[in-house]
Formats: structure tokens, sequence, C-alpha cells
């Protein structure tokens, strides 16, 4: 993968995961408690944290990874992996939730487009863990 396409899937997917950690660093407890029963539907374990304990899991986990991918000194495999890993989980919420999607359980309704886009996610992840040289 060329340089510049390795830094475009990364200065495309890291700012917008960043921004969304770091805003989710001073939700309050409720809002910690909503995220973590969306987040219940595609992965079940979640439910044994706190509110408090995932939302902040959450928030530190997207800033890390936001950061991960603007910074070069990461190298792109282990920046898709993580991206790959994380889109994924954030698309067990799309699947594990029948509001999410239509009658067909693949195109996403209104209220599941907002975690469509992690399929374009899912995709930049696995373009930069499979076609970087390092």
């Amino acid at each position: 993968m060329s340089l510049l396409s390795n830094a475009a899937l990364r200065a495309t997917s890291g700012p917008l995961i960043l921004n969304s950690g770091i805003g989710k660093l001073k939700m309050d407890e409720s809002t910690y408690g909503y995220l973590k029963g969306m987040a219940a539907t595609g992965v079940p374990a979640v439910e044994k944290l706190s509110d408090q304990q995932f939302g902040k899991a959450l928030a530190f986990g997207e800033t890390a990874l936001g950061a991960a991918l603007l910074l070069p000194i990461v190298p792109a495999k282990l920046a898709g992996l993580a991206l790959t890993v994380f889109s994924a989980g954030m698309l067990t919420m799309y699947f594990g939730n029948d509001e999410m999607t239509q009658d067909d359980g693949i195109r996403p309704t209104q209220e599941g487009t907002s975690l469509a886009k992690d399929f374009i996610m899912l995709g930049a992840g696995l373009a930069l863990l499979f076609s970087s040289k390092k």
C-alpha cells in the first residue's frame, strides 16, 4: 500500500474516532448506561461492568484508537488490526439489534444509519491490516 493511501485511510477514520472518544470522556452516568445497553446487544459480557466503568473504558479506548490512527509512529498493521477489531465490535450492535436493520437484516433503518458507517471503518481497517508492508 502506498504511503498516500495509508495516510488517507488513517486520516479519515482517526479524527472521527478520536473526536467520539473525547466527547465521551465527560458524559454522565446515565448516558454511559444507555451506551452500555446498546453495546450489550452485541457483546452481552459488558453487562458485568458498571455504567461508569464501561463508559470510561469506551471513551479511553476510542481516544487511544483515534490517536493511534493519527500517529505515524504506530505501524499500519497494528492500527489496521485495532480499527478492524473496533469496527467489528460496533457491527455486533448493528446486527444484534433488530431496530438497526430493515426486515432483510442487512440494510440500515434510520436508527441503524449511524452504525452502518462502521462497515466503512471495517474496510479501512482491513485495508490497512492486509495491504501494509509493516
